[in-house]
Order: C-alpha cells, then structure tokens, then sequence
C-alpha cells in the first residue's frame, strides 16, 4: 500500500497546492491527514495564500482515498464543507502486517506508545516539525507541516514498499 501523508495545511492554497502535486505524481492508495487542515489558529501567522474556500475543492476531489483525523484547530464548522470524515481524534490502519496509528498529536501522551504492540507505526502531525525515530519498539515519525514548518522546510510523507520519504514542498521562485 502507497500512502502520502501529510499534516498542518493550515488553509493555505498555495501549499496545499503542492501537496496536491505530490498526490498526482505518487499515485496513492491513501492520502492520510494528521489535521489542522482548513483554519490557520490563534497562534499562527497567516500562511501564504491562506484561502480555505480554495483548499476544500482540493482535498474533496480526493475524498474517495483520504484517511483524515481531527487537529487542534478543526470543529463542526469544517466537517460541515468537507466530504470525508475528519472528526476523529485517531484512525488505524492495518498496512504490510503492521498496524499503523494516525492522529493529530494534541492529545497523545507518550506513555500511549505503551499501549501499541510492538513494530506498530506512530503517525502524528501537531509540532510542525519532522520526525523520524524509534520508542520502545513503536517507529514514531511526524511528516512536519504542509505550509507552517517550524524546522524550516514545507514537507509531507510518502510510505512505498515498506520505506517513508520526506517530501519537500519548497517553492524555488520565492515568495
């Protein structure tokens, strides 16, 4: 199973934009969202082309392989425009005989990881930073955020063949 993974939209057409991109290329079987996917929060500056009107058309076009949870900045008032489920706090997945665990990462605590067998994937969103590391047997990665990084570098993820990639979404023309 192909999955493009991807986190921290925050409302931004533009780089919601070349998510959309990374989906046309790869050719997913899943396109996975660890939330915060419409509104940009309190605490975060306006991302560029903040225009949740124009994400939607975006990710619903898509709505018959998205796998979505619920971040910290989404309510009602979203899964009201969009057509996939994304009120959940966490989804699983069997993929390749390991279970895989998605959520936004508001709410999980690190003594949850106790709580996944052994070999399990922890997939979450929520820092806005990209992560790749092993706890206790639980392989925990975060694909950073799609138009808010706070490492740097517009990213999401892809899973193919048992290996994740981190794929940059950096616009060479400057804003």
């Amino acid at each position: 199973m192909k999955l493009v993974i991807a986190s921290d939209i925050h409302g931004s057409a533009y780089y919601c934009g070349k998510l959309m991109e990374v989906v046309e290329r790869e050719k997913p079987d899943k396109l996975v969202l660890l939330g915060d996917l419409l509104y940009h929060g309190p605490r975060n500056d306006l991302p560029r082309e903040y225009s949740p009107k124009r994400v939607i058309p975006m990710l619903s076009a898509y709505q018959d392989i998205i796998l979505a949870v619920r971040g910290n900045c989404e309510a009602e008032v979203d899964q009201m425009v969009l057509p996939f489920p994304c009120m959940a706090d966490a989804e699983q997945l069997l993929v390749d005989n390991r279970l895989f665990y998605f959520t936004h990462g508001h709410h999980e605590s690190p003594e949850y990881l106790s709580k996944l067998p052994e070999g399990s994937v922890f997939l979450s969103g929520h820092t806005h930073i990209k992560m790749d590391e092993v706890r206790n047997g639980i392989r925990c990665l975060n694909p950073g955020s799609v138009s808010i990084p706070k490492d740097g570098s517009h990213s999401c993820m892809v899973y193919d063949n048992g290996e994740f990639s981190v794929v940059l979404l950096e616009d060479t023309h400057g804003m």
